[in-house]
């Protein structure tokens, strides 16, 4: 068998590295970065702790390189809403199916880690304070604005709705903890009924 190339050795590593990822969010969003060893992030992968040391340091830098993918996703997938197709609640509902698919719950649940630990690397702790709740409120405010604008979305204040929608979110994120039984999702077309021109 002939050796690997450069570009086969570097989509190799490349999947390795998102293995990791993934694992690594996975057991963050589950116990945290204080109840987090290497070792179980490694066991998730199914790689050797060894060969985990070889992408990432510590599980400090782990982390860190998590909550900068969370927040960049977050802000890409609020600002993307802009660019689809259809009403404002037709953009709002399928942002609100996003975020909480399975991915969204798990890096919902990283950053509510990260917000509320006391032991979250300097690294991080910095990238948290350009992710700030008025930045999210500043990139659905003309969503919000339009919505109303047309008769489709509740009148009110738009800062105050926008922070009720992501307190509703939340709740519900912090309700269905992976593993909790007994408690159902409510569907996102209910959800959006709290937030329509009655």
């Amino acid at each position: 068998m002939p050796p690997l190339n450069e570009e086969q050795l570097r989509q190799i590593r490349d999947e390795r590295r998102e293995q990791i990822l993934a694992a690594a969010l996975k057991v963050f969003a589950r116990r945290g970065i204080i109840g987090t060893k290497m070792s179980m992030i490694s066991g998730e992968a199914g790689i050797s702790q060894g060969l985990m040391y070889r992408y990432f340091k510590s599980k400090d830098e782990l982390f860190t390189t998590l909550v900068e993918q969370a927040i960049q996703e977050s802000v890409s997938g609020t600002e993307q809403v802009h660019h689809m197709k259809g009403s404002p609640l037709e953009k709002l509902t399928r942002l609100t199916e996003e975020i909480l698919d399975e991915e969204g719950q798990l890096y919902f649940m990283l950053m509510h880690q990260a917000r509320t630990s006391e032991e979250v690397p300097a690294e991080a702790e910095q990238l948290l304070q350009g992710a700030t709740m008025e930045m999210y409120v500043e990139l659905l405010k003309p969503l919000f604005e339009e919505g109303q604008k047309i008769g489709e979305l509740a009148e009110g204040d738009i800062g105050e709705l926008i922070s009720c929608y992501f307190t509703v979110i939340s709740g519900l994120m912090t309700l269905n903890i992976p593993g909790s039984a007994g408690y159902e999702m409510p569907r996102v077309e209910l959800l959006m009924r709290m937030f329509t021109k009655s």
